[in-house]
């Protein structure tokens, strides 16, 4: 049976001046994922989950996913606090009964991994030796079930110097771990607030905008141009050994 994922990323969700609005975005994309005609096995959003990573940000999300019909699984980004988050969410099946932000949850049709790449006080990312370990040991328990591992800061350059100076610091080591394990389906990230896809140490590595702002192209130096919409998010579906990646637009509030 084909398993699904539903991939949201970056809601910046704050509860300041912008607050109902980062809010209303997040809520517009799930129940995006919720009509389509077959809810996914889980939802995953890759970071940055809040925007200041205060407590209030991470209880207006779970008030946004306390009735969401399906498992929805958290990753820290640069803006989050991964002690903050697992003080809301530590211990529930959204850290998959885990009490830090990294953890594993074992789904029939495949493995979910969530890896915390915050590095405090810097917007780039870094997973460290000892949670590239514990990944080690975590693909290689099911090396038979696809992975899919997910991330905030995506371990590849997109080809937007902004951003891509504020990448992974660790990433030749992420995909030498990568590399050992040929179970891994998808890498998911966020981060970049565009959709990019990517070749990454024997698999593919997929980017999810952001439910609330999006990031303009641009090869140039100086800091890209910021967009509301149009908003999407990935649905990856994995059959064993195959896996395909579509695209779907959240609409805008007046669509």
């Amino acid at each position: 049976m084909t398993m699904a994922i539903a991939h949201l990323s970056d809601p910046h969700t704050t509860t300041g001046a912008q607050g109902d609005e980062s809010v209303e975005r997040l809520r517009r994309g799930l129940d995006c994922v919720r009509a389509l005609d077959r809810l996914p096995d889980c939802v995953v959003i890759t970071g940055d989950v809040a925007d200041g990573g205060h407590r209030q940000e991470y209880e207006a999300v779970r008030a946004v996913i306390a009735d969401f019909p399906v498992p929805v699984h958290l990753t820290t980004g640069n803006h989050d606090d991964p002690r903050g988050l697992a003080e809301v969410f530590g211990g529930t099946d959204v850290l998959g009964g885990a009490r830090e932000a990294r953890y594993a949850v074992d789904y029939p049709g495949f493995t979910l991994v969530a890896l915390d790449s915050h590095m405090p006080g810097s917007p780039g990312g870094r997973l460290g030796a000892d949670q590239l370990a514990w990944l080690d040991d975590v693909l290689a328990r099911r090396p038979d079930v696809p992975a899919v591992v997910c991330v905030h800061h995506p371990p590849v350059a997109v080809g937007i110097p902004y951003l891509d100076g504020m990448g992974m610091e660790d990433a030749a080591e992420f995909a030498g771990v990568i590399a050992r394990h040929r179970n891994v389906a998808r890498v998911l990230a966020g981060h970049v607030h565009r959709a990019v896809v990517a070749d990454f140490a024997g698999a593919t590595l997929t980017t999810a905008p952001s439910t609330h702002i999006q990031i303009g192209f641009t090869t140039g130096e100086d800091v890209p141009p910021l967009h509301a919409d149009p908003a999407s998010f990935l649905l990856h579906l994995i059959d064993g050994a195959s896996a395909v990646t579509h695209t779907l637009p959240i609409p805008p509030a007046t669509g």
